[in-house]
């Protein structure tokens, strides 16, 4: 069952995210819109896994679903990118189920709401 839905902004092959539980942007449609993206979560009761600000800024007027993941790490490698967030996976998704927006940064887990 789908739990998550990752934006197209975000690595498509990765391994983190090649399972059963979250569908990619790119599957879908890959000309969505933020608005079409935001709407098909709610409709799913899916959490959105992003880098856009325009979803964080979204969910603090409003309540889940959906709820989102803003991964806000800036430019890096994606080795680097791929061992920092596989090191904090399992505490981002836990946090994600508690507050409505989780920010996500290289050294610190941040949950609103």
């Amino acid at each position: 069952m789908k739990q998550y839905i990752v934006d197209a902004n975000l690595p498509y092959y990765f391994s983190l995210w090649q399972h059963d539980e979250y569908e990619h942007v790119i599957d879908i449609d890959p000309h969505m819109k933020d608005s079409d993206i935001w709407q098909y979560a709610k409709e799913n009761n899916l959490t959105i896994i992003t880098k856009d600000a325009d979803f964080s800024d979204r969910i603090l007027l409003n309540n889940p679903p959906p709820r989102i993941i803003h991964i806000k790490f800036g430019n890096m490698k994606m080795k680097a990118f791929h061992q920092s967030i596989t090191a904090i996976w399992d505490d981002v998704l836990h946090m994600s189920k508690e507050y409505k927006l989780v920010r996500v940064y290289v050294d610190e887990i941040e949950g609103i709401g």
